[in-house]
């Protein structure tokens, strides 16, 4: 049950409560461009017919390790991969080969579609890549990796066998507030479909190390849903000290961050 009187228009927004908020988008893409300049990689690989089913593929320069994967955010209406290229870079630094899909923007896809093509995505990315798979992602995209750790996620039988790690940054976990918001206009959410949407209304995967990480200064309702998950799923949950909804995932670019190693270290 939901709780009443809280106004989940300003729950769930972060930009008013970020200083320089404005000047995120351009530094995102200023930095994935250098990135991609610096590392060149198999861009806009085709997992599906759809113009935006396709993944950016970074490799080690060893054999890799495994298949690492990033899913952004973007609340299920906004940016793709193009973006966050750069966050590729502390994984890769460890030796794993890096994948980062983009996926159908609502309103023309449902959340259950979109989960459906990260499915797809992941499942592409691990026929070329051998070994354990580690997922991450950031805020809606945070929702649709831990969605994939559910018993009665996406992936086909065999490859959640390989699924080893999720680290879920700001994700969303439960959606039913989502169902009085004005997104769900685009979104779509049903009552039924935000329940079975909902990560941490569902059981995950045996032998599945999780974890819920989210900004200390995040805004509450975030801290909320990774809480909700740690609870639900026995995870671990990791408050980082200091950071907003917009810079948590910077630790993902040091391969010595503690969130990087938590996504990608031994």
């Amino acid at each position: 049950m939901m709780a009443p009187g809280i106004d989940w228009e300003d729950a769930f927004s972060n930009r008013d409560y970020i200083s320089g908020a404005e000047t995120y988008l351009e530094m995102w893409a200023a930095r994935a461009e250098d990135f991609r300049l610096r590392q060149p990689g198999k861009l806009d690989l085709a997992y599906g017919d759809h113009p935006r089913e396709r993944l950016d593929l970074f490799l080690p320069e060893a054999r890799p390790r495994g298949l690492a994967v990033f899913v952004h955010g973007g609340y299920w209406r906004a940016f793709d991969k193009s973006s966050w290229s750069d966050l590729a870079e502390g994984a890769l630094y460890r030796g794993w080969a890096v994948a980062m899909p983009s996926y159908t923007l609502a309103p023309e896809a449902t959340i259950p579609h979109m989960t459906a093509q990260i499915g797809r995505a992941v499942a592409f990315a691990a026929e070329r890549i051998d070994g354990p798979i580690r997922l991450t992602g950031h805020s809606a995209g945070g929702h649709l990796v831990t969605r994939l750790a559910c018993r009665e996620g996406p992936l086909p039988p065999g490859l959640d066998r390989r699924l080893e790690r999720v680290v879920s940054i700001s994700g969303l976990h439960d959606l039913r507030p989502l169902l009085l918001h004005s997104m769900n206009d685009d979104l779509g959410l049903t009552p039924e479909s935000a329940e079975a949407e909902s990560a941490a209304l569902s059981a995950p995967l045996p032998d599945v190390t999780v974890t819920a990480w989210v900004g200390a200064a995040e805004r509450p309702e975030f801290l909320r849903q990774s809480a909700m998950l740690a609870e639900r799923w026995h995870a671990s949950l990791v408050t980082d000290p200091g950071k907003h909804h917009f810079d948590v995932i910077d630790g993902l670019k040091d391969p010595a961050h503690p969130l990087c190693v938590a996504f990608a270290g031994d």
